[in-house]
C-alpha cells in the first residue's frame, strides 16, 4: 500500500515536471469536451424551457370532452380518485352557463354577457396565477337573511355576495376591479313570460390575459347548477335564501334522482399523464380535447436532439480514446528507463500500472475543469443573446451540477480505458533492458 501511494506521488510530480506536455493534454481534452458541453447545454436548456412553459401553463394539462355526454357524480368521483388526475369539476350545459353581469349605476353602468366556468379550491388555473377560489356565502349568514319577513326586509343587512373570478377581458369591459360588487342577472322564459333572477357577486380576483382571452367568470359550482336549474324552469330556494327574499328563483320542483352533467373540466397531474388519460378516455370511446400534440412535439424534439448528441458524442469519444491511448503510450515509451529503475527499486506491477493511470486521471480532472470554465463563459454569452425571448429563470444554454459530475465520470472512465493498454505495457518493462542500456 505504501508503494502504491509513492507511485501516485511520483506520477503527480512527473506530471508537474512535464508541465508543457501536461498542459497540451489538458487543452486537447478541453477542446474536445467544451463543444460537447455547450451543445448539450443548449439541448437541455431549450428542451427544459419548452417543457417548463408547457408545465407552467395549466391549460396544457386541461382535458374536456368534445361532445356532450351524461356524467354522474359517481363517474366524476372515480375520475377525481385517478392517480393521473389532479382536479376535476363537472360542467353544466354551455347554453345555460351564461350570465348578464353589470357594474355601476345609471350612465356609468357597464354590462356584459359572460360565460360561466365552474371552479373550486385547488383549481390549477387559479393557483397558477395566485388567485383565490371564489366561494358561496356561509350557510348561517344565508339562513339569517332568508328567514326575515317582508316587513323587516328593508332593515336587514344586504345579503353576502357570491365570489367570482373574472378574466382580464371581462374585467376590462365591466370596468371591475378586485373587491368590487357586481350584479348578475339570469334570464329565462317560463310559462310564456320573460323572467329574470338576480344575484350579487364580489370580484375576488382578476386573471391576467395570458390565463384566459375570453369573457369568462369563474364561479362556484352551486351557482352554475342554480343557473341551469332556473333556466330549465326549476325552483332554486337556496338562491332565494342567499338573496334574502323569496319567489325570485321560483319554478317547478327539481326531479328526483342523481344530477347528470354534460361535460367536465379536468386537469392532468403532469404532462406525461395527459396522453395516458387521453388513451384511457379513447378506450371508453370518449373523444376529448387535449394538448397532447404540442406535448408530443416537445418530446419528439428531445428524442431527436438526444440522438444527434449521442452520435456526436460517440464520434468524439472514439477520437478521444485513440488520442489519449497514443499520448499515454508515447509517454510510457519515453519513460521506460525510469519505469525499469522503479522496478529495480522494488515497485510491484500494480504500482507501475498506477503511474500512467494516475496521470490520465489528472488530465481528465483538469481538462473537465477547463472545459467547464469555458462553457460557463459561452453559456452566459448565449443566454445574453437570447435574453429578449426569455422570462424569469429561463435559459437557452443550461447545465446542472450533476451534468458536470457525470461528464467528469465519463471522461475519467474513457481516460482510464485508453490508458489501460499503456499501463499494462509499463508494468511489463524488464529491468534487464534498463541495465543493458546503462
Amino acid at each position: 500500500m505504501r508503494l502504491m501511494a509513492r507511485a501516485c506521488l511520483l506520477a503527480f510530480r512527473d506530471y508537474a515536471h512535464e508541465g508543457l506536455l501536461s498542459a497540451c493534454a489538458v487543452l486537447g481534452l478541453a477542446a474536445v469536451l467544451t463543444p460537447l458541453l455547450v451543445l448539450y447545454g443548449v439541448k437541455f436548456g431549450v428542451v427544459q424551457t419548452l417543457t417548463d412553459r408547457l408545465r407552467e401553463d395549466p391549460r396544457n394539462l386541461e382535458i374536456s370532452p368534445v361532445t356532450s355526454g351524461r356524467y354522474t357524480d359517481d363517474y366524476l368521483a372515480r375520475l377525481a380518485a385517478h392517480p393521473n388526475v389532479s382536479f376535476v369539476l363537472p360542467r353544466t350545459r354551455s347554453i345555460a352557463a351564461t350570465m348578464n353581469l353589470s357594474n355601476g349605476e345609471g350612465a356609468t353602468r357597464k354590462t356584459l354577457v359572460a360565460s360561466l366556468e365552474p371552479t373550486a379550491p385547488g383549481d390549477p388555473l387559479l393557483a397558477r396565477h395566485h388567485a383565490a377560489a371564489p366561494a358561496m356565502p356561509a350557510p348561517d349568514a344565508a339562513g339569517t337573511a332568508g328567514g326575515m319577513n317582508n316587513a323587516n326586509e328593508s332593515a336587514a343587512p344586504p345579503p353576502s355576495p357570491i365570489g367570482v373570478v373574472l378574466s382580464a377581458t371581462a374585467a376590462e369591459k365591466l370596468g371591475a376591479r378586485q373587491g368590487e360588487t357586481l350584479l348578475g342577472r339570469v334570464e329565462r322564459r317560463y310559462q310564456g313570460q320573460a323572467q329574470n333572477a338576480r344575484v350579487r357577486l364580489r370580484v375576488v380576483a382578476v386573471l391576467p390575459l395570458a390565463a384566459q382571452q375570453k369573457d369568462v367568470a369563474y364561479v362556484p359550482l352551486p351557482l352554475l347548477e342554480a343557473t341551469e336549474d332556473y333556466r330549465d324552469g326549476r325552483a332554486v330556494p337556496e338562491m332565494d335564501a342567499l338573496n334574502g327574499r323569496t319567489g325570485e328563483w321560483s319554478g317547478d320542483p327539481r326531479p328526483e334522482g342523481p344530477r347528470v352533467y354534460p361535460g367536465f373540466r379536468l386537469y392532468a397531474r403532469d404532462l406525461d399523464a395527459v396522453d395516458t388519460l387521453r388513451q384511457g378516455f379513447a378506450s371508453q370511446h370518449l373523444d376529448v380535447y387535449t394538448h397532447a400534440a404540442e406535448i408530443e412535439q416537445v418530446a419528439e424534439l428531445a428524442r431527436a436532439l438526444n440522438l444527434i448528441f449521442g452520435l456526436i458524442c460517440a464520434a468524439a469519444a472514439a477520437g478521444f480514446l485513440a488520442s489519449t491511448a497514443s499520448s499515454v503510450l508515447a509517454g510510457v515509451k519515453r519513460k521506460e528507463r525510469i519505469l525499469g529503475l522503479l522496478r529495480l527499486a522494488g515497485f510491484a506491477t500494480g504500482a507501475l500500472m498506477l503511474f500512467p493511470l494516475v496521470q490520465a486521471l489528472l488530465t481528465a480532472l483538469l481538462g473537465t475543469v477547463a472545459a467547464a470554465a469555458v462553457y460557463a463563459v459561452a453559456a452566459a454569452t448565449i443566454n445574453r443573446l437570447f435574453s429578449a425571448s426569455l422570462s424569469g429563470m429561463e435559459q437557452v444554454c443550461r447545465l446542472l451540477p450533476g451534468h458536470f459530475l457525470l461528464s467528469f465520470a465519463l471522461v475519467a472512465c474513457l481516460s482510464l480505458l485508453a490508458a489501460l493498454g499503456p499501463a499494462l505495457r509499463a508494468a511489463r518493462v524488464e529491468p534487464s533492458e534498463v541495465i543493458r542500456d546503462v
